[in-house]
């Protein structure tokens, strides 16, 4: 193979053919090691080894030590599951005979009745019909199902309640348009507010939206005192929220970092005696001059800027000082892992920040990679993959065939669906048996 001797494919006639083989054999080698990469993913995940170190998901885990974009993390993350629940699209992938961005698109609208025809597609088609096949199968999908949406705006409604933990649990159902007005502002608050679970940073993004909607006045019509969260902290007690649950120490000692204090002296009903002077912990400019220092979360791997809070390294509850060379900012889920979660955030004596996970162990360090060469990569692809085949990837669709999409789409839906091709096209038909060709002209 290339990765060890010349690499002469069969029947060579010019340098590109040349060329084009060995392009189009490592292409098939680079997908079944994706495939297997995408396994060690979903593997990575579903145990959530991520958390041991502290980030708030895998797609952070990967954009800190696979240089991958949160994004597209999230997207290969969503392969990954999808692949271990459909074995016939893993192995075709595995072997090296439809691309990634087939399978990408696939994995969007694949399930046990429909796997077996979108594998047929990907054979025969380019990576652009199968998309576009995708696309208009999702879109067709939506519109089969409008009368159902007629009836979403008389079911709108929104309920809450306390759960056993003292978790308020709140269900929503909203019509599309609403619905996605609440997603999208979610969705922007999620861009900068941290990066979890997807159930998890929703959950962040919404207690974000109600914060910036309570503090501004010309929409919550009343000043910020009417809408503040008090916890009653008793010495060797329970603290409680205020006709609320009861919260854990730790917690209280988070809320107190960076927020408005009143110290309120009562009695042993509850009942108050006196209240002290109300201060703010972290003044204003101590605040701004953290934010210059800091700029965003200081936790190792955390990229976020906004919704930051104040911590007291020595928390000001044991002595700990307001000061500058006390504080680091820490993004909301970082806090709560430093104060909650059993993390560590310390300053060494020459004022160095370094944080500890779980176990005490310092975070941010891993033992260097192994210098391997190309040409050792290379052969162990072709080592542990023999079977991959010259064909590859490579559709079996030539150039002036045109493809039927009305037609492919309506081979998506059940026969007794009632979609049918709206706009009947000449060219390419997927053949309804799933014959050896899989199209006919």
């Amino acid at each position: 193979m290339s990765a060890v001797v010349p690499f002469e494919p069969p029947f060579v006639v010019t340098e590109a053919d040349r060329l084009g083989a060995e392009i189009t054999e490592l292409c098939s080698y680079i997908c079944a090691a994706t495939c297997h990469w995408l396994d060690l993913v979903r593997e990575f995940d579903e145990h959530k080894y991520w958390a041991e170190q502290g980030f708030q998901s895998c797609a952070h885990w990967l954009n800190f030590h696979c240089g991958i974009g949160k994004n597209a993390a999230r997207e290969k993350i969503r392969v990954a599951h999808v692949l271990g629940e459909r074995p016939g699209i893993r192995a075709a992938f595995a072997e090296g005979r439809v691309s990634y961005s087939k399978v990408r698109a696939i994995t969007r609208v694949a399930d046990a009745g429909n796997e077996d025809y979108l594998l047929n597609l990907c054979e025969h088609g380019t990576a652009h019909h199968v998309e576009r096949v995708v696309a208009r199968y999702r879109r067709a999908k939506r519109f089969a199902e409008r009368d159902f949406a007629m009836s979403q705006f008389a079911r709108r409604e929104v309920t809450y309640r306390y759960d056993d933990d003292g978790s308020i649990v709140i269900k929503a159902k909203l019509p599309p348009d609403r619905g996605e007005l609440v997603l999208k502002a979610l969705e922007k608050a999620i861009v900068v507010s941290g990066d979890e679970s997807v159930a998890q940073r929703r959950a962040d993004a919404l207690s974000d939206v109600a914060e910036i909607y309570l503090s501004n006045s010309d929409y919550s019509g009343a000043t910020a005192d009417r809408f503040q969260v008090v916890v009653h902290t008793r010495p060797g007690s329970d603290n409680r929220i205020e006709n609320g649950p009861d919260v854990t120490a730790v917690t209280s000692e988070r809320i107190a970092c960076d927020c408005s204090r009143v110290d309120i002296d009562e009695c042993e009903h509850g009942e108050p005696l006196s209240i002290g002077r109300k201060s703010r912990v972290i003044p204003p400019a101590i605040h701004r001059a953290l934010k210059a220092r800091d700029g965003g979360c200081r936790f190792p791997g955390c990229t976020q800027e906004r919704f930051v809070d104040g911590h007291h390294i020595r928390h000001w509850s044991k002595g700990g000082e307001t000061s500058l060379e006390n504080l680091v900012l820490l993004c909301r889920h970082h806090h709560v892992l430093v104060h909650e979660g059993g993390f560590g955030c310390n300053r060494s004596e020459d004022g160095e920040i370094y944080f500890t996970d779980q176990r005490g162990r310092l975070l941010a360090t891993q033992p260097a990679p192994q210098d391997v060469t190309l040409e050792e990569s290379l052969a162990h692809l072709y080592r542990t993959y023999p079977e991959t085949a010259h064909e590859g990837c490579r559709a079996r669709w030539y150039a002036g065939e045109e493809i039927d999409y009305d037609y492919a789409v309506s081979a998506l839906f059940p026969t007794d669906s009632g979609v049918t091709a709206v706009t009947p096209m000449t060219g390419v038909r997927p053949k309804p048996d799933g014959g050896a060709d899989g199209f006919e002209v």
